[in-house]
Protein backbone atom coordinates (compact mmCIF):
# COMPACT_ATOMS: atom_id res chain seq x y z
CA UNK A 1 0.00 0.00 0.00
CA UNK A 2 1.33 3.42 -0.97
CA UNK A 3 2.15 5.83 1.87
CA UNK A 4 0.16 9.06 2.29
CA UNK A 5 1.28 12.25 0.51
CA UNK A 6 4.01 14.17 2.32
CA UNK A 7 1.83 17.26 2.69
CA UNK A 8 -0.32 15.34 5.17
CA UNK A 9 2.53 15.48 7.69
CA UNK A 10 1.93 19.15 8.56
CA UNK A 11 1.72 18.70 12.34
CA UNK A 12 4.37 20.40 14.53
CA UNK A 13 5.94 17.07 15.51
CA UNK A 14 7.16 16.75 11.90
CA UNK A 15 8.56 20.28 11.52
CA UNK A 16 12.10 19.32 12.48
CA UNK A 17 12.04 16.50 9.93
CA UNK A 18 10.79 18.96 7.30
CA UNK A 19 13.77 21.22 8.08
CA UNK A 20 16.10 18.26 7.69
CA UNK A 21 14.47 17.31 4.39
CA UNK A 22 14.91 20.85 3.09
CA UNK A 23 18.59 20.87 4.09
CA UNK A 24 19.04 17.47 2.42
CA UNK A 25 17.53 18.84 -0.78
CA UNK A 26 20.05 21.70 -0.79
CA UNK A 27 22.99 19.37 -0.16
CA UNK A 28 21.97 17.15 -3.07
CA UNK A 29 22.38 20.18 -5.37
CA UNK A 30 26.11 20.23 -4.57
CA UNK A 31 28.80 18.39 -6.60
CA UNK A 32 29.35 14.79 -5.52
CA UNK A 33 32.50 15.23 -3.42
CA UNK A 34 30.96 18.16 -1.58
CA UNK A 35 27.86 16.08 -0.88
CA UNK A 36 30.04 13.40 0.67
CA UNK A 37 31.94 15.97 2.74
CA UNK A 38 28.62 17.21 4.08
CA UNK A 39 27.66 13.60 4.85
CA UNK A 40 30.94 13.04 6.64
CA UNK A 41 30.34 16.10 8.82
CA UNK A 42 26.80 14.89 9.53
CA UNK A 43 28.19 11.51 10.54
CA UNK A 44 30.76 13.04 12.88
CA UNK A 45 27.99 15.00 14.58
CA UNK A 46 25.73 11.95 14.78
CA UNK A 47 28.47 9.96 16.51
CA UNK A 48 28.37 12.38 19.45
CA UNK A 49 24.56 12.22 19.55
CA UNK A 50 24.20 8.47 19.00
CA UNK A 51 24.59 7.41 22.62
CA UNK A 52 24.28 3.62 22.97
CA UNK A 53 24.26 3.10 19.20
CA UNK A 54 27.86 4.32 19.04
CA UNK A 55 28.76 1.84 21.78
CA UNK A 56 26.95 -0.98 19.94
CA UNK A 57 28.81 -0.20 16.72
CA UNK A 58 32.15 -0.18 18.49
CA UNK A 59 31.36 -3.44 20.27
CA UNK A 60 30.44 -5.13 16.99
CA UNK A 61 33.69 -3.92 15.46
CA UNK A 62 35.67 -5.19 18.46
CA UNK A 63 34.08 -8.63 18.09
CA UNK A 64 34.49 -8.90 14.33
CA UNK A 65 38.00 -7.46 14.12
CA UNK A 66 39.84 -8.86 17.17
CA UNK A 67 43.16 -8.45 15.36
CA UNK A 68 42.85 -4.66 15.62
CA UNK A 69 43.86 -2.67 18.69
CA UNK A 70 41.65 -0.38 20.74
CA UNK A 71 42.71 2.75 18.83
CA UNK A 72 41.91 1.11 15.52
CA UNK A 73 38.53 -0.08 16.81
CA UNK A 74 37.66 3.48 17.79
CA UNK A 75 38.96 4.92 14.52
CA UNK A 76 36.90 2.44 12.49
CA UNK A 77 33.82 3.31 14.56
CA UNK A 78 34.34 6.99 13.70
CA UNK A 79 34.74 6.18 10.00
CA UNK A 80 31.59 4.09 10.18
CA UNK A 81 29.56 7.03 11.47
CA UNK A 82 30.94 9.20 8.70
CA UNK A 83 29.72 6.51 6.29
CA UNK A 84 26.28 6.59 7.91
CA UNK A 85 26.14 10.35 7.37
CA UNK A 86 26.98 9.86 3.70
CA UNK A 87 24.22 7.24 3.48
CA UNK A 88 21.70 9.84 4.62
CA UNK A 89 22.80 12.10 1.77
CA UNK A 90 22.53 9.18 -0.64
CA UNK A 91 18.90 8.67 0.30
CA UNK A 92 18.27 12.21 -0.91
CA UNK A 93 20.29 11.54 -4.03
CA UNK A 94 18.14 8.51 -4.80
CA UNK A 95 15.10 10.79 -4.61
CA UNK A 96 16.31 13.71 -6.67
CA UNK A 97 19.32 13.20 -8.94
CA UNK A 98 18.87 12.55 -12.65
CA UNK A 99 19.31 9.29 -14.55
CA UNK A 100 22.23 10.86 -16.41
CA UNK A 101 24.04 11.52 -13.13
CA UNK A 102 23.31 8.01 -11.91
CA UNK A 103 24.95 6.65 -15.04
CA UNK A 104 27.97 8.93 -14.52
CA UNK A 105 28.45 8.02 -10.86
CA UNK A 106 28.24 4.23 -11.13
CA UNK A 107 30.53 1.53 -12.47
CA UNK A 108 28.81 -1.85 -12.83
CA UNK A 109 30.88 -5.04 -12.84
CA UNK A 110 29.85 -8.64 -13.38
CA UNK A 111 26.76 -7.96 -15.45
CA UNK A 112 27.51 -11.17 -17.35
CA UNK A 113 26.77 -13.07 -14.12
CA UNK A 114 23.32 -11.51 -13.88
CA UNK A 115 22.66 -12.20 -17.55
CA UNK A 116 23.60 -15.85 -17.00
CA UNK A 117 21.13 -16.07 -14.10
CA UNK A 118 18.37 -14.44 -16.15
CA UNK A 119 19.08 -16.83 -19.00
CA UNK A 120 18.03 -19.76 -16.83
CA UNK A 121 14.43 -18.61 -17.14
CA UNK A 122 13.60 -18.50 -13.44
CA UNK A 123 13.64 -15.93 -10.66
CA UNK A 124 16.86 -14.44 -9.30
CA UNK A 125 17.51 -13.91 -5.60
CA UNK A 126 19.93 -10.99 -5.29
CA UNK A 127 21.87 -11.60 -2.11
CA UNK A 128 22.96 -8.37 -0.46
CA UNK A 129 23.69 -6.92 2.97
CA UNK A 130 23.00 -3.63 4.72
CA UNK A 131 25.78 -1.64 3.08
CA UNK A 132 26.57 1.91 2.06
CA UNK A 133 25.16 2.87 -1.31
CA UNK A 134 22.32 0.34 -1.21
CA UNK A 135 19.58 3.01 -1.39
CA UNK A 136 21.17 4.51 -4.49
CA UNK A 137 22.45 1.39 -6.24
CA UNK A 138 18.95 0.19 -7.15
CA UNK A 139 18.57 3.07 -9.57
CA UNK A 140 21.89 2.17 -11.19
CA UNK A 141 20.98 -1.45 -11.90
CA UNK A 142 17.33 -1.18 -12.90
CA UNK A 143 17.92 -0.32 -16.57
CA UNK A 144 17.47 -3.33 -18.82
CA UNK A 145 16.50 -5.72 -16.02
CA UNK A 146 13.14 -7.32 -15.19
CA UNK A 147 11.04 -5.77 -12.39
CA UNK A 148 12.85 -5.70 -9.06
CA UNK A 149 11.17 -6.57 -5.76
CA UNK A 150 12.75 -5.99 -2.36
CA UNK A 151 12.08 -6.68 1.29
CA UNK A 152 12.05 -3.77 3.71
CA UNK A 153 11.28 -2.90 7.31
CA UNK A 154 8.78 -0.02 7.69
CA UNK A 155 10.08 2.85 9.80
CA UNK A 156 8.25 3.71 13.02
CA UNK A 157 8.13 7.39 12.00
CA UNK A 158 5.33 7.59 9.37
CA UNK A 159 6.81 10.62 7.57
CA UNK A 160 10.28 9.09 7.41
CA UNK A 161 8.71 5.86 6.23
CA UNK A 162 6.92 7.76 3.44
CA UNK A 163 10.20 9.42 2.38
CA UNK A 164 12.07 6.11 2.34
CA UNK A 165 9.25 4.46 0.40
CA UNK A 166 9.46 7.16 -2.28
CA UNK A 167 13.22 6.75 -2.45
CA UNK A 168 13.01 2.99 -2.95
CA UNK A 169 10.08 3.20 -5.36
CA UNK A 170 12.43 4.94 -7.81
CA UNK A 171 14.04 1.57 -8.51
CA UNK A 172 11.82 -1.11 -6.97
CA UNK A 173 8.53 -2.20 -8.48
CA UNK A 174 7.32 -4.17 -5.45
CA UNK A 175 8.18 -3.48 -1.81
CA UNK A 176 7.65 -6.51 0.43
CA UNK A 177 7.50 -6.15 4.21
CA UNK A 178 9.96 -8.29 6.13
CA UNK A 179 7.31 -10.76 7.32
CA UNK A 180 5.73 -11.41 3.90
CA UNK A 181 7.75 -14.46 2.89
CA UNK A 182 4.89 -15.81 0.77
CA UNK A 183 4.82 -12.61 -1.27
CA UNK A 184 8.57 -12.83 -1.74
CA UNK A 185 8.33 -16.44 -2.87
CA UNK A 186 5.52 -15.56 -5.27
CA UNK A 187 7.72 -12.88 -6.85
CA UNK A 188 10.52 -15.42 -7.38
CA UNK A 189 8.13 -17.93 -8.91
CA UNK A 190 6.96 -15.16 -11.26
CA UNK A 191 10.58 -14.91 -12.50
CA UNK A 192 11.22 -11.57 -10.82
CA UNK A 193 14.44 -10.30 -9.34
CA UNK A 194 14.27 -10.05 -5.55
CA UNK A 195 16.73 -8.03 -3.45
CA UNK A 196 17.25 -9.94 -0.20
CA UNK A 197 19.47 -9.07 2.77
CA UNK A 198 19.47 -11.79 5.48
CA UNK A 199 22.53 -10.40 7.27
CA UNK A 200 20.93 -9.00 10.44
CA UNK A 201 20.09 -10.79 13.69
CA UNK A 202 17.07 -13.07 13.36
CA UNK A 203 15.46 -14.71 16.39
CA UNK A 204 12.22 -15.86 14.81
CA UNK A 205 10.97 -19.36 14.24
CA UNK A 206 13.55 -21.73 12.71
CA UNK A 207 16.45 -19.33 13.39
CA UNK A 208 19.92 -20.91 13.48
CA UNK A 209 23.11 -20.11 15.34
CA UNK A 210 25.56 -19.51 12.50
CA UNK A 211 28.92 -17.78 12.38
CA UNK A 212 29.10 -14.15 11.33
CA UNK A 213 32.67 -12.87 11.04
CA UNK A 214 33.68 -15.85 13.16
CA UNK A 215 31.24 -15.07 15.99
CA UNK A 216 28.12 -17.19 16.73
CA UNK A 217 25.10 -15.12 15.70
CA UNK A 218 21.38 -15.80 15.40
CA UNK A 219 20.73 -15.93 11.68
CA UNK A 220 17.94 -16.43 9.17
CA UNK A 221 18.17 -19.74 7.25
CA UNK A 222 15.23 -18.94 4.95
CA UNK A 223 17.48 -18.55 1.89
CA UNK A 224 17.67 -22.33 1.59
CA UNK A 225 13.89 -22.72 1.58
CA UNK A 226 13.40 -19.85 -0.88
CA UNK A 227 15.87 -21.31 -3.35
CA UNK A 228 14.45 -24.82 -3.08
CA UNK A 229 10.84 -23.71 -3.46
CA UNK A 230 11.44 -21.34 -6.38
CA UNK A 231 14.41 -22.80 -8.27
CA UNK A 232 15.83 -19.27 -8.37
CA UNK A 233 19.50 -18.53 -8.96
CA UNK A 234 21.43 -16.87 -6.14
CA UNK A 235 23.55 -13.87 -7.15
CA UNK A 236 25.59 -11.94 -4.54
CA UNK A 237 25.42 -8.21 -5.21
CA UNK A 238 27.57 -5.65 -3.42
CA UNK A 239 27.71 -1.85 -3.78
CA UNK A 240 30.63 0.19 -2.47
CA UNK A 241 31.78 3.81 -2.50
CA UNK A 242 34.94 4.64 -4.38
CA UNK A 243 37.83 5.56 -2.09
CA UNK A 244 37.88 9.19 -3.27
CA UNK A 245 34.09 9.59 -2.87
CA UNK A 246 33.72 10.43 -6.55
CA UNK A 247 31.21 7.67 -7.22
CA UNK A 248 30.28 4.04 -6.68
CA UNK A 249 30.95 0.52 -7.88
CA UNK A 250 28.42 -2.29 -7.88
CA UNK A 251 29.42 -5.91 -8.41
CA UNK A 252 27.41 -8.95 -9.40
CA UNK A 253 29.37 -11.98 -8.24
CA UNK A 254 29.06 -15.36 -10.01
CA UNK A 255 26.01 -17.52 -9.29
CA UNK A 256 26.40 -19.48 -6.06
CA UNK A 257 26.07 -22.95 -7.55
CA UNK A 258 26.42 -25.05 -4.37
CA UNK A 259 23.33 -23.54 -2.71
CA UNK A 260 20.82 -24.70 -1.69
CA UNK A 261 21.93 -27.88 0.07
CA UNK A 262 20.06 -30.13 2.48
CA UNK A 263 21.68 -28.34 5.43
CA UNK A 264 20.24 -24.84 6.11
CA UNK A 265 22.88 -24.17 8.79
CA UNK A 266 25.72 -24.93 6.40
CA UNK A 267 24.07 -22.75 3.75
CA UNK A 268 23.69 -19.88 6.23
CA UNK A 269 27.34 -20.16 7.25
CA UNK A 270 28.31 -20.02 3.57
CA UNK A 271 26.17 -16.93 3.00
CA UNK A 272 27.68 -15.23 6.04
CA UNK A 273 31.16 -15.99 4.68
CA UNK A 274 30.20 -14.31 1.41
CA UNK A 275 29.14 -11.24 3.39
CA UNK A 276 32.34 -11.29 5.44
CA UNK A 277 34.55 -11.23 2.35
CA UNK A 278 32.99 -7.97 1.23
CA UNK A 279 32.73 -6.45 4.71
CA UNK A 280 36.45 -6.93 5.31
CA UNK A 281 37.22 -5.00 2.13
CA UNK A 282 35.05 -2.02 3.13
CA UNK A 283 34.55 -2.37 6.90
CA UNK A 284 33.36 1.17 7.56
CA UNK A 285 30.57 0.77 4.99
CA UNK A 286 28.73 -2.02 6.80
CA UNK A 287 25.78 -1.27 9.13
CA UNK A 288 27.42 -1.84 12.54
CA UNK A 289 24.87 0.00 14.69
CA UNK A 290 22.56 -3.03 14.58
CA UNK A 291 22.86 -5.51 17.50
CA UNK A 292 24.01 -8.34 15.27
CA UNK A 293 24.80 -10.68 18.17
CA UNK A 294 21.60 -10.29 20.20
CA UNK A 295 19.15 -13.05 21.13
CA UNK A 296 21.67 -15.86 21.48
CA UNK A 297 21.07 -18.82 23.85
CA UNK A 298 21.60 -18.26 27.56
CA UNK A 299 24.91 -20.13 27.40
CA UNK A 300 26.34 -17.10 25.58
CA UNK A 301 27.06 -13.83 27.31
CA UNK A 302 25.35 -10.66 26.10
CA UNK A 303 28.08 -8.66 24.34
CA UNK A 304 26.04 -5.46 24.65
CA UNK A 305 25.54 -5.41 28.42
CA UNK A 306 27.74 -2.34 28.73
CA UNK A 307 26.28 -0.80 25.53
CA UNK A 308 22.70 -0.47 26.76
Amino acid sequence: MNPPPLWTFWQPRYWLLWCGLGLLRLIVLLPQKQRMRAGSLLGKLSYHLAGKRALIAQRNIELCFPELGAKDHLALTHRHFESLGKSAIEMGMSLWISEAEIERLFVIEGLENMNEALGRGKGVLILCAHLAGVELSGRAIMTGLPPLAAMYRPNNNPMLNAIMWRSRAKSISELITKDSIRQLLRALKNKQLVWYAPDQAYTGKNSVLAEFCGIPAMSNPATTQLLKASGAALIPFFPSRLADDSGYKVQYLPIVEDLPSDDPLADTNEINRIFEQHIRRFPEQYYWVHRRFKGRPDSFSDPYETSE
